[in-house]
Order: structure tokens, then C-alpha cells, then sequence
């Protein structure tokens, strides 16, 4: 009798015969209304149990100009014993209520820094220019307001910058330490973000100069998963951009271990895949993003999740408001369809 101790290729084993619960087109999941229903509220509470609610008490910390624009630095409460700072960009001459855009930043020491072009350290701008990083500047200078944010454990909420961490952690990944311990709470880090990317839409909600029904979100790697979960979990985005985050959870999760605590929830990949989530974007505008020469999302495995994205907006009855930018490029913003995808959407 043949014998198998490896846990990895148990795994692997184990994907090979898994067809999730929601995933659309199987299991006579095909009606695109009764589907997106199910799923909507099963992703949801995977979520688990959400941050309580409080009071935003923000504070402007330091507002300047630059690059035609004012810029702002501002700290929110984001529940009981949590804050977060940000940064707010509009256009320094424009007048009345504008489209506002939340950017998602990926992974890196640096947050919020790289994203909205901030000099905090000579090799994050380094860092943004090879990734063409700073979107929340970028897309500010066309005309649109930006915020950013840091997500739990980057950039100035990095527990790494505290000292002993290294003695404490032992060099573990600190998101999935975060995510042990939200889970230990009946919670978990990605609801926990998802809930700070609605307090920082409140604030940016709250602006006289942004109009609240003009709201837009984009992200590059784990900003593409924010983008996605905030377009599943807040109706006030309108619009979605997601940034070289397509692929398939047997891909970049099972096979090459490209994930981490901080883009998961329990029993999600038995749930849906990552095409089906991309889906419940629909029927609003959705832009996707992949490159060519990706080596954290493979072209040929993001393309396949591309495809079952088109089939999703096909039954929704909406494929004109899905748009792809394939790009010749790797890991990075393509920045070729953003400005006039969300001129025409929001």
C-alpha cells in the first residue's frame, strides 16, 4: 500500500479534487442574481465578527502644497484603542465637489508612503518609481482626490519598528501573526482592514470638496485584494481598479505559497475562487489590470481568471463596464486606462 506523509502534496491532492461551494458556473451556480445573493453574504461572514464603531475624532496633523495640490496628513480612530494615519490629496484650484478615489496599498515596509509619492525614505520613492508605485499622487495631479491610508502592520503601524519585535517574533511574517490573533477574537485582519478602509471612507466622505456619490477604489497586489474586498463590502464605491491581482487561489495560494494572513478569511477557498469575488464587483465598472511579465501572478493563470470574470459580467448583463489592461510589464500599475476608466465612471 502506497503511503503519503507530506502535508504539502496532501494539499495539493486535496486541490485537485475541490470545486468550491460558489464558484460560478458550477454546481449549477449559473443564475447570476440567486449566485451573487449566496455568495455576497457568505463572503461577508467569513469576514467573522467586525471591529465595534467608534467615533472618528480626526485631526488634520500637517497640511502643505506641492505638485499643484493640497496635500494633508490626518489621524482617525479607527475602533477602541486603534488609529491610522493617512494622507488626503486634491487639486489645489478645483472648485465644487470632486470624484474622490481610495488607494490601496500592497505590501511593503513603507504603506501609504510609496502609494500617495511621499519622500518618507530614499528607497521608497526607489521602490515606487520600479513598481510606477505612486498612484494616489498620480491620479490626484488628473484631477481627482486621493486618500491612502496605512493597512494593519505597514508603514507607521509596522509593530516591527517597535523595539524587541525581532526577540518577540522570531522573524515570522507579522501579518499572519495578526491573523492568528485576530482569529483567536473570532475576527480576522482582513475584516479588521476592511473596517478601517470604511472609517477612512467616512472621513473622506465627510470632505466638502468630495462628492460622496462619486467614489472610486484601486490597488496594486494585496491593494488589488482591498480593492476587491472594499468594492464587495462598501456600495458607496462605484467604481473598481484592481492591479495585478488575478489569479486563482490553486495558483498563487496552494502551489506557490504567494499569500498570506492578511488576504484571507476561514473557509473562503471553500467558498468561491478568486474570479467569483472579482465577480461580485458586478454590475458596477470594474478595471483589471495584469501584466505580462508578473512573476507573483503568472500572465497565463491571471488571464484564466480574466475569462471567468468576463463570463460572470456576461451573465450580469453588463460586459461593457468590464475593461482589461493586459500590459507589457511585470509587477506594477499599467497606469494606461485608470485616468479615463474613472473620468467615465465617476
Amino acid at each position: 500500500m502506497s503511503r503519503n506523509l507530506s502535508v504539502n502534496q496532501y494539499f495539493n491532492g486535496l486541490n485537485k479534487r475541490h470545486v468550491p461551494r460558489f464558484r460560478f458556473g458550477a454546481k449549477g451556480n449559473t443564475d447570476w442574481k440567486s449566485w451573487q445573493g449566496k455568495l455576497m453574504e457568505a463572503a461577508r461572514a467569513s469576514l467573522l465578527k467586525m471591529p465595534q464603531r467608534v467615533p472618528l475624532n480626526p485631526q488634520v496633523l500637517m497640511e502643505w502644497e506641492g505638485d499643484g495640490l493640497i496635500k494633508q496628513r490626518f489621524v482617525i480612530d479607527v475602533e477602541e484603542g486603534l488609529s491610522a494615519t493617512g494622507y488626503l490629496f486634491r487639486p489645489k484650484n478645483a472648485a465644487g465637489r470632486l470624484p474622490a478615489i481610495l488607494c490601496c496599498h500592497g505590501h511593503g515596509k513603507w504603506g501609504k508612503e510609496s502609494v500617495m509619492g511621499q519622500a518618507c525614505a530614499s528607497d521608497a520613492l526607489a521602490y515606487g518609481r520600479d513598481l510606477n508605485y505612486d498612484y494616489g499622487l498620480q491620479m490626484a495631479k488628473t484631477g481627482f482626490v486621493t486618500i491612502a491610508i496605512d493597512w494593519r502592520g505597514f508603514g507607521e503601524r509596522d509593530d516591527r519598528r517597535a523595539p524587541h519585535w525581532h526577540d518577540i517574533a522570531h522573524g515570522r511574517d507579522q501579518c499572519n501573526l495578526h491573523f492568528l490573533n485576530a482569529t483567536m477574537f473570532g475576527m480576522t485582519l482582513l475584516g479588521m482592514n476592511v473596517n478601517d478602509g470604511q472609517r477612512t471612507l467616512d472621513y473622506l466622505c465627510d470632505q466638502p470638496f468630495v462628492d460622496p456619490n462619486r467614489i472610486g477604489v484601486m490597488g496594486l497586489s494585496f491593494g488589488g485584494a482591498m480593492t476587491t474586498w472594499m468594492s464587495i463590502c462598501d456600495e458607496r464605491i462605484k467604481a473598481s481598479d484592481i492591479i495585478c491581482y488575478s489569479d486563482r487561489f490553486e495558483q498563487f495560494a496552494i502551489r506557490r505559497a504567494n499569500y498570506c494572513g492578511s488576504q484571507m478569511t476561514p473557509g473562503l477557498y471553500d467558498l468561491c475562487d478568486v474570479p467569483d469575488l472579482h465577480g461580485l464587483i458586478a454590475p458596477r465598472p470594474l478595471l483589471i489590470e495584469i501584466g505580462a511579465s508578473d512573476e507573483c501572478f503568472l500572465v497565463d493563470d491571471a488571464m484564466s481568471c480574466y475569462r471567468e470574470v468576463e463570463k460572470i459580467y456576461a451573465a450580469a448583463g453588463v460586459s461593457d463596464r468590464l475593461q482589461l489592461d493586459l500590459f507589457q510589464g511585470g509587477h506594477a500599475w499599467g497606469a494606461n486606462k485608470s485616468v479615463d476608466f474613472f473620468r467615465k465612471y465617476l
